[in-house]
């Protein structure tokens, strides 16, 4: 069950260090790694217990809702094309459409709350305003791929149900949000295909609402001054297996925590000199209850509210009463809040709120060679190993769009994925495939070669310039076709010819023929080489029948794509891989799942969360070098130059293809690949052959290590290993760490048995 496979992956990391994971550690803890994660059939929930209700208080009136919210326009289809004033259309339902089943265990539980006697059922016929969800971006960095997912989920759930989505800004932290961000996270959702409507949110439109409520707690005897240094605070905290000690302030009288905290407000105070925390448990199992801090002072300057305000209240205070205020129905998170919703239940029922919402944790979205951490993405941005937030090796979604993804294809991978409480990590192949069968269809074929390799035909007349009908899309007529010309010099891609090829390669090689796309088979004759050897022309003769069919009385397997010399345009071409090595992806994924499963370090928002979460140059040396490469030389047909931003192609034989938002107007243009083909034909074949070759290769290689491994004397196998070791016995055997700690008695065994299985296959 979900329970036990949590402790599996707690348990894996008491004994790993983060860096150490790798993709095989995350599935033998349990997390699929692949396609579609399995769904999970779970037991009811347990809730934790409910809070006391707070003793009778006059109401604080929330803010009033803006003029006809309950009948704007709220969600946009999916596709972003219009909807009705809810997003739903028509009279409204208690359960979603059968066809509209997307989001899993979430409209099982909407549908209970909908039904007779259900939490919300009061809510039924409410057009546009059925139930509220919001996604809740905090305004620090550019949303990414994670983000899609809550975007996608939020405001597709409100759509199902015609009801409505807010799209709340959470700016509680002066010190990293921008305006820079605000704009541009409006501009992804948009892209993505929603609206908000009426429904944009702050929560800085809530700071006097808030404080007021900090207030009431602190009457109530459920909220306190600490004055603890940070340091002490942390340490009294405890930890998981460590009750936490009470802090010394916190039997200050009402009265004083009052003066205290208006003080707090006034300036009076330095930042980290006190800090408002709620009244919980110290000795709660759940770290979250541990008196959690409400306000801290911060004298920064505000984006929206200026220099109003030097205290501003932290995200577990104030995500739930910005529910409360706006009247949220379902608030979904992703599963590292699972712990924090008993204290999200706490404030709401400690609190004068007529009807609280309710908080509900799906699994985030994880995918190999993809960098989630916006401290990680900002560095990279920040130390220019990036071009920018959009560069498109970045997994935000300006980086996506501008790699030439859609927001469809997008889309169908979410949905595809379904919506679960696993924890799992799915390969990027996935999102590979997504993105192909949306442009398949759609995108005009071209032919361009990225690396070139000049080829003079001989026997064709080098005054003579022929037109050749190519189909735009092998499978849409509709499509139509071009005209691309031919001439007695072309160019072909450098791997498609080889000088000593194997029989399986069925491309051009000496004294061998090939059919060129549309056009005719050629034969190489002869290999022009440079003064350092390397291939720079092939000189070869035409075969002038062949243009329009294959030959009857030979076989000719190879076809490949061209481009003429006389008529080429000239541009870049780019070509992206994995931001980072497969090592650090592997690494960056072990700390993703354990921070989804409770073991990610500190809550957003306690005082040592700014300690814990810097990002040092170490970092930079994860990026892959090859991330990016730059074809500056690339060879297209001539009617490419007219090419504009976002025109998106496929290379035959190459891949799909985008042209760069940036590339100059007056041009060479930039062409990015958004992925490449699958292999398909004499490619597979070809490779099929050059596995077989690669496997004998690597037998004889593991062979030769057998015979070498034979020869090593069990005395000498770990001597050479002083990074781990410094000291051993008789025998060789470790018994010192390299820092000079005696090695525990486990390690010790272990070893052992690896000196005597050595022993065993040794042969003097």
């Amino acid at each position: 069950g979900f329970n036990s496979m949590f402790a599996r992956v707690k348990g894996c990391l008491r004994v790993r260090t983060m860096a150490s994971l790798k993709l095989g550690d995350l599935a033998r803890i349990g997390i699929p790694i692949g396609g579609k994660p399995a769904n999970l059939v779970l037991p009811e929930e347990l809730e934790p217990p409910t809070p006391a209700a707070p003793p009778p208080a006059p109401k604080v009136p929330a803010p009033k809702e803006k003029k006809g919210a309950a009948a704007s326009a709220a969600v946009s289809s999916p596709s972003g094309a219009g909807g009705s004033s809810g997003g739903g259309g028509g009279a409204s339902s208690s359960k979603a459409p059968a066809e509209k089943k997307k989001f899993g265990f979430l409209q099982e539980i909407v549908d209970a709350d909908l039904a007779k006697g259900g939490r919300t059922a009061d809510r039924v016929g409410k057009k546009g305003d059925v139930i509220r969800t919001r996604f809740p971006p905090e305004p620090n960095g550019y949303l990414h791929i994670g983000h899609a997912k809550s975007i996608i989920v939020n405001f597709g759930l409100a759509k199902a149900y015609d009801g409505r989505c807010h799209l709340r800004f959470d700016d509680t932290n002066p010190t990293t949000e921008e305006t820079e961000y605000v704009d541009s996270i409006k501009e992804d959702v948009r892209w993505l295909g929603f609206d908000w409507g009426e429904h944009l949110y702050f929560a800085s439109d809530y700071f006097d609402q808030l404080y007021e409520w900090a207030e009431y707690l602190i009457k109530e005897g459920k909220a306190y001054v600490d004055s603890q240094p940070p340091e002490e605070m942390k340490k009294n905290r405890g930890s998981v297996s460590v009750p936490g000690v009470d802090s010394r302030f916190r039997t200050r009288s009402i009265e004083e925590n009052l003066k205290l905290f208006r003080e707090m407000r006034d300036g009076k105070y330095k930042e980290g000199e006190h800090i408002l925390r709620m009244k919980g448990d110290m000795k709660s199992s759940n770290m979250n209850m541990r008196d959690m801090p409400i306000y801290r002072i911060m004298h920064k300057s505000h984006h929206r509210t200026g220099d109003k305000w030097c205290i501003y209240p932290l995200y577990d205070f104030a995500h739930g009463q910005e529910d409360s205020i706006e009247g949220i129905t379902h608030s979904i998170c992703t599963l590292e809040f699972d712990a924090h919703r008993e204290l999200y239940d706490w404030f709401v029922a400690n609190l004068p709120i007529e009807k609280p919402p309710k908080q509900f944790e799906m699994s985030r979205l994880n995918v190999t060679t993809f960098l989630t951490s916006k401290r990680k993405l900002l560095k990279l941005v920040k130390s220019k190993v990036v071009d920018g937030w959009d560069d498109p090796r970045m997994s935000t979604l300006c980086g996506m769009r501008r790699r030439g993804v859609t927001p469809q294809a997008l889309q169908n991978f979410i949905l595809k994925l379904g919506v679960t409480k696993q924890i799992a990590v799915t390969d990027v192949a996935v999102l590979e495939d997504c993105i192909r069968e949306d442009l398949d269809p759609v995108v005009p074929r071209r032919m361009v070669v990225i690396n070139p390799l000049k080829v003079t035909i001989e026997d064709y007349d080098a005054g003579k310039t022929e037109e050749v009908d190519a189909a735009n899309h092998p499978s849409n007529p509709d499509m139509g076709s071009r005209k691309i010309k031919f001439s007695n010099v072309i160019y072909i891609e450098q791997e498609d010819f080889r000088e000593d090829a194997p029989d399986s390669f069925f491309r051009l090689k000496p004294g061998g023929e090939v059919k060129l796309r549309y056009s005719y088979i050629i034969k190489c004759k002869e290999v022009v080489k440079d003064s350092a050897g390397k291939v720079i022309e092939l000189k070869c003769t035409h075969d002038p029948s062949s243009r329009d069919s294959m030959p009857t009385d030979r076989k000719v397997k190879g076809v490949i794509h061209w481009v003429s010399e006389k008529y080429a345009y000239t541009a870049t071409v780019r070509l992206y891989d994995a931001l980072l090595k497969p090592e650090a992806d592997a690494a960056n994924l072990a700390a993703v799942a354990a921070a989804e499963a409770g073991e990610g370090g500190p809550a957003e928002g306690t005082p040592e969360e700014e300690e814990e979460t810097e990002v040092t140059d170490d970092f930079l040396k994860q990026v892959n070098p090859q991330s990016l490469v730059e074809m500056k030389n690339a060879k297209f047909e001539e009617s490419l130059g007219a090419s504009k931003p976002f025109d998106r192609f496929q290379f035959e034989r190459n891949g799909l293809f985008v042209v760069d938002k940036y590339s100059p107007a007056g041009g060479p243009l930039i062409f990015n690949r958004i992925i490449g083909l699958r292999e398909s034909g004499l490619k597979k074949e070809e490779n099929v052959a050059s596995a077989a070759r690669s496997r004998k290769d690597e037998q004889a290689k593991q062979a030769a290590e057998k015979e070498a491994k034979k020869k090593l004397n069990p005395k000498d196998m770990f001597r050479s290993q002083t990074d781990l070791y410094s000291k051993f016995d008789d025998d060789g055997v470790p018994t010192h760490s390299a820092d000079g700690e005696p090695l525990p008695k486990s390690r010790v065994k272990k070893l052992k048995q690896e000196w005597d299985k050595q022993k065993k296959i040794y042969e003097p």
